[in-house]
């Protein structure tokens, strides 16, 4: 292969980096913050040791632009929020009595103020905090962060480039606020947020800044004629400002479709895109407009958000086309690496064959300095990478890890009528009802109770050898045991174990499953501190034995009350780990979806009347184009029916979603066939119950009464009034009352009043009606 030179030497960025450091340093800074161990100069000084140790760790491999702007103490939405003044009106007072706390409070809430929304970054497994605006918000520009973390980057004598969430991303990602009346749309604000952009771009010009990444994502989902028109609109004012830096357009997660030849007409100076996730579909867009001329192009060449090493000959390749398309060509991931771990050769537990197929941060950092010194100087110059990666790949595709023919049998001979209930929910609803006889409005949780530091510590003394297998299940069995009495005292009529053995609730899983790898130090950011170790799916996969029965049967021993065997579906097993590419999602579905009805039916066997079968991740796996869809939600829900459906009438099926849009599944939510769905609503002010009603739902359903998400205790009145607002939409013969969520990241403390206050509640609203 020959590939000609570019006029000019490719240079090689990215969009962004992890946050947290090599040990979750920022974590362990940030929640002893919270409880007080740690300083507020303490914290600075922590997180900016870590943006120091990121940028000259880029720069070491190869990076010739770094990103600042990209590190945030919770969220970069949130961060952005604070940089245009949008203070929701309960926080001001907060936030101007000390930011830091401020910030906290908007995130995480206060005992007298609720936190913003959270829900799903696009696609990914990413939580950013949501934007309240009304027609009053007034913004202002707060670049001082921006501005520092920028002048950090210089001084340590590095090229950098602030990263912006864009103008039109920002407002299509926000809300109206509280009170605002129905219909609001936040995207008519462009005109009075564009002029603060302005300023904060003067201000990063005067700081030095060359160049600046907006970012907006938004634009590769389906938009609107007018959602077009504002955003080429917001790309003509800041392209015509003449005190500004250059700015880079970034999109990512996709094809940019209709907006790609408006941002290429606009008067910026370069565009970001995509060319893993949608390499044909941009390429073709881009020659369609006839390239960019006199602009900058950054290829998104290396996947961010999947862990296998790239094909650097087909990356290459790529390259080499877009030479003739843009005055620069530089090598990029294709979005910010804050979706993959960090280090894959920190991994001692994978074989090291294993691990070369691997790429986390700081190898596809490598990876993609090595294309952009083989697209400056020619494949000769990359030979020997060229070489041990074609090696790589093909150990990968020759292995038996990935091929099981047992496993591809048995999905073969699956039928249509396998992955369905033989009898209709009205029927199935008669009998649970007379079999489990729970009162109007029963009352449960999602599944995990807190992960105390005495678990922790029994688990990692197990793992150092410190305690055997036989101390470590005595610790389980003590705090089941705990968990169940504290349900019977409380009131709850479906109690869970409380997962007391479970690390993740993927991760527990894949651990006892053929055909995935797990992780020692793989940690990826979910929301602020929350931090889990995605498993990676290398091969077939199957069920060698029972994974959950044991500990189910015997929390169910020490209660009359039903106990719910709880499971990860298979949409959240695939949404969650890092998947195959080396064949479809559904095939990989339908492999995980047998083997957990496995699970079903042995926990069914073992007298288990209610299986929660947890699928957060339907929404969030939704393709951003609608044309996408309907493939997507096919399997997706056949996936989940198939686990499901070989139980019998009288056995309960439920189902969790949570932080995700759920309007736009709701029909794929009816086709999952699920008995009673529990859904996130606390935050959102029971907008899931009435999208639910809206739509006709006709099964059992309970919208969360308690956001879990925030150390406030709600009031029993407070979670009465959410019910009230429930039963508005939904009958009371079909509403259940629980949390939004698992109440795994929560302390006992807090866990014991609101529950309390939640059957409470549920007491209370029953003798209303």
């Amino acid at each position: 292969m020959t590939t000609k030179p570019a006029a000019a030497a490719a240079r090689a960025t990215v969009y962004g980096y992890p946050r947290q450091g090599e040990h979750r340093e920022l974590k362990k800074a940030i929640e002893g913050y919270w409880t007080g161990r740690v300083t507020a100069d303490a914290l600075r000084a922590t997180a900016a040791e870590l943006r120091r140790t990121t940028w000259r760790r880029l720069a070491e491999a190869g990076i010739d632009e770094v990103p600042t702007g990209d590190f945030s103490y919770y969220d970069h939405v949130l961060d952005t929020t604070v940089m245009v003044g949008a203070i929701p009106d309960r926080h001001r007072a907060a936030v101007a009595a000390d930011p830091l706390d401020g910030y906290f409070a908007m995130a995480r809430g206060t005992q007298d103020a609720a936190p913003l929304e959270m829900t799903k970054w696009f696609d990914t497994n990413y939580h950013y905090l949501v934007p309240e605006l009304g027609p009053d918000t007034v913004f202002t520009a707060h670049s001082a962060k921006q501005v520092a973390e920028h002048t950090e980057a210089g001084a340590l004598g590095l090229t950098a480039r602030p990263v912006l969430v864009g103008p039109v991303t920002y407002l299509l990602l926000a809300k109206p606020a509280p009170g605002v009346a129905p219909g609001f749309d936040p995207l008519t604000l462009l005109d009075r947020l564009l002029p603060v952009y302005a300023e904060v771009l003067a201000d990063l010009r005067a700081a030095g800044a060359e160049w600046v990444q907006l970012d907006e994502p938004a634009l590769v989902e389906d938009r609107t004629p007018a959602e077009l028109s504002a955003a080429a609109r917001a790309y003509r004012a800041l392209g015509a400002l003449t005190d500004r830096p250059r700015l880079l357009v970034a999109s990512y997660f996709g094809r940019l479709g209709a907006a790609l030849p408006l941002l290429a007409k606009a008067p910026v100076d370069g565009l970001g895109l995509d060319f893993t996730e949608a390499a044909a579909a941009n390429l073709d867009a881009l020659a369609a407009v006839g390239g960019l001329p006199g602009k900058r192009l950054v290829a998104g060449v290396v996947n961010g958000r999947n862990v296998w090493v790239n094909d650097l000959e087909k990356s290459l390749a790529t390259l080499g086309t877009l030479l003739g398309l843009a005055d620069q060509v530089d090598v990029s991931a294709s979005c910010s690496l804050l979706h993959v771990p960090l280090d894959a050769s920190a991994e001692r537990d994978i074989a090291p064959q294993i691990r070369r197929w691997l790429a986390f941060a700081r190898q596809k950092t490598a990876e993609i300095a090595t294309l952009a010194r083989g697209l400056s100087h020619g494949p000769d110059a990359i030979a020997a990478e060229l070489s041990a990666n074609r090696a790589d790949l093909a150990s990968r595709a020759a292995s038996a890890i990935t091929r099981d023919p047992a496993v591809r049998a048995r999905t073969a001979a699956v039928t249509a009528a396998d992955a369905r209930r033989r009898q209709p929910y009205p029927e199935r609803a008669a009998a649970q009802r007379a079999h489990l006889r729970l009162p109007l409005l029963p009352t449960t949780t999602i599944g995990s109770f807190p992960q105390t530091g005495d678990l922790r510590t029994a688990r990692a003394d197990l793992r150092a050898g410190r305690i055997d297998t036989a101390g470590y299940e005595e610790r389980i069995r003590a705090e089941i045991q705990e968990v169940i009495a504290f349900q019977e005292r409380a009131g709850l009529d479906v109690l869970v174990h409380g997962e007391a053995e479970r690390n993740d609730m993927v991760q527990y899983f894949a651990e006892q499953l053929t055909g995935y790898l797990a992780t020692q130090h793989g940690w990826v950011q979910s929301y602020g501190t929350r931090c889990v170790r995605p498993p990676i799916l290398a091969g077939d996969i199957s069920r060698p034995e029972p994974m959950t029965v044991r500990w189910t049967s015997y929390a169910q021993s020490l209660t009359d009350r039903p106990v719910k065997g709880m499971l990860t579906g298979p949409v959240t097993m695939l949404a969650w780990s890092f998947v195959r590419d080396d064949q479809p999602l559904a095939e990989t579905a339908r492999q995980v979806a047998l083997a957990l009805r496995d699970e079903v039916n042995d926990l069914e066997a073992a007298g288990t009347s209610v299986i929660q079968v947890d699928e957060p991740a339907l929404r969030e796996t939704l393709p951003l184009r609608s044309t996408d869809r309907p493939a997507y939600l096919e399997w997706a829900t056949e996936a989940f029916r198939l686990t499901t459906s070989g139980v019998r009438p009288d056995t309960q099926i439920h189902t969790h979603m949570c932080y995700a849009e759920f309007g736009d599944v709701v029909r794929a939510i009816d086709d999952l066939d699920a008995d009673v769905i529990s859904l996130e609503a606390a935050r959102s002010h029971m907008q899931v119950a009435r999208e639910l009603a809206a739509y006709g739902y006709p099964r059992e359903a309970g919208p969360g009464v308690y956001d879990i998400h925030s150390p406030r205790v709600p009031g029993a009145e407070e979670s009465a009034d959410l019910l009230r607002l429930g039963l508005k939409a939904i009958p009371a013969e079909r509403l259940w009352v629980n949390p939004d969520c698992g109440l795994k990241t929560r302390g006992w403390p807090e866990v014991r009043a609101s529950l309390e206050n939640l059957v409470a509640a549920a007491r209370t609203v029953r003798r209303e009606i």
